[in-house]
């Protein structure tokens, strides 16, 4: 009698799903010791719950309106915090993939250390830690080296700064804040070379001759395409703007300190910042409405090397920092389509910049990757949502 009815038992409203979802783990406990009993009835069990798990995750993942990152450890209390570090474990444990959840979790543990995002230090070696006891110590190892890569680069900073007799928070001119990370252990990108400006080169080649001279046996390699910088711009009307820019942004943005005008090409000798992607750096600083901190002649999408570039003096914003981005073309698709396959987005996003820049595929998709990181985009098998 119980097996005739036992696949309706299950799926009912007020079945398996139901009592999961209400915590009723005694009328759970009744329900799989009367179904074990009958042929088949275990099976049917698991078969909704791995249904459930399935869809539940596949909600999170896809979701525009829930949480940019699933795993997210949240703000409140140590106890909050332990709460949700048990809810994650807890659905950890049925994951057959780890290695790719490792993989995930690296990445965004790289985003949320190098972005200052992180909720706290303990709160992330307490994952890390819990994650150990999972799967042992390789599998973590990456991990714990990462947090103590950040330890390390707070502390050598400190030295630094001590050793020059300059305070870093109130000494005059640029302020170097350097990640020093090892290689093998982050997660590595394509690098985009560029010359840094006189004063900024002059800050790093000081801290390059402070950490070879306790560190003689490395090498140090500036990832400039990782880093950001907050400049000040002060418009024709005397009103100063900060800004939070691209590595490449400033070095664009600096050489206005000296000239009043400068073409793509003069601008692309001073920074030797590949052409494709200085095009995309004037287009994001010129021709993007209300950030355009620069202005373009002829004034148009287009981006040619004779285009003259200058301070647009009639900048405005009501933002006390604005931060300027270089994936625009990319967002305003996305805004648009909300979801789509990598081919329509690359697709998509040339015809976006036919107009302006002559499009590299290969540029397209480490934007994309760039997004991802960044959390405006959530990847689900090569299905791309926008989430920003």
């Amino acid at each position: 009698m119980i097996a005739k009815h036992m696949r309706r038992l299950v799926h009912m409203d007020s079945g398996l799903v139901s009592m999961l979802l209400r915590h009723e783990y005694e009328d759970l406990g009744r329900l799989y010791s009367l179904l074990r009993r009958c042929t088949g009835g275990v099976s049917t069990i698991r078969d909704l719950m791995t249904s459930h798990l399935r869809e539940t995750g596949q909600q999170l993942v896809t979701d525009a309106g829930s949480s940019r990152n699933p795993v997210d450890l949240g703000a409140g209390g140590k106890d909050d915090v332990e709460i949700v570090l048990h809810k994650v474990m807890t659905l950890f444990r049925y994951l057959q993939e780890k290695d790719v959840f490792e993989k995930y979790h690296r990445q965004n543990l790289a985003n949320r250390l190098l972005s200052g995002r992180a909720v706290s230090d303990d709160a992330e070696r307490n994952l890390i830690v819990k994650l150990k006891v999972e799967c042992g110590h390789n599998y973590t190892s990456k991990l714990e080296e990462m947090l103590t890569d950040i330890k390390f680069s707070q502390d050598i900073m400190r030295g630094f700064y001590a050793s020059q007799g300059v305070d870093e928070e109130a000494g005059e001119g640029p302020t170097l804040a350097a990640q020093v990370l090892t290689s093998a252990i982050w997660p590595t990108r394509p690098s985009t070379a560029c010359k840094l400006p006189d004063e900024i080169h002059d800050v790093c080649e000081k801290f390059r001759a402070y950490y070879l001279g306790s560190h003689a046996c490395r090498k140090l390699t500036w990832q400039t395409d990782l880093g950001t910088a907050d400049v000040v711009v002060t418009v024709g009307n005397g009103q100063k703007h900060g800004l939070n820019v691209s590595t490449c942004q400033m070095c664009v943005l600096v050489l206005f300190n000296s000239a009043d005008r400068l073409s793509c090409k003069d601008i692309q000798q001073a920074t030797a910042i590949p052409l494709p992607d200085l095009k995309r750096c004037l287009w994001s600083l010129a021709c993007v409405p209300d950030m355009n901190v620069l202005c373009k002649n002829p004034m148009n999408n287009d981006i040619a090397e004779d285009d003259v570039f200058c301070v647009n003096d009639n900048f405005t914003s009501n933002l006390f920092q604005v931060k300027i981005d270089t994936a625009a073309a990319e967002e305003e698709v996305m805004k648009a389509q909300r979801v789509l396959n990598l081919n329509s987005l690359v697709t998509e996003v040339a015809k976006q910049l036919q107009p302006r820049v002559l499009p590299d595929p290969a540029v397209i998709k480490k934007r994309i990757e760039s997004l991802i990181e960044r959390e405006y985009l959530e990847d689900n098998r090569n299905q791309y949502q926008y989430i920003a």
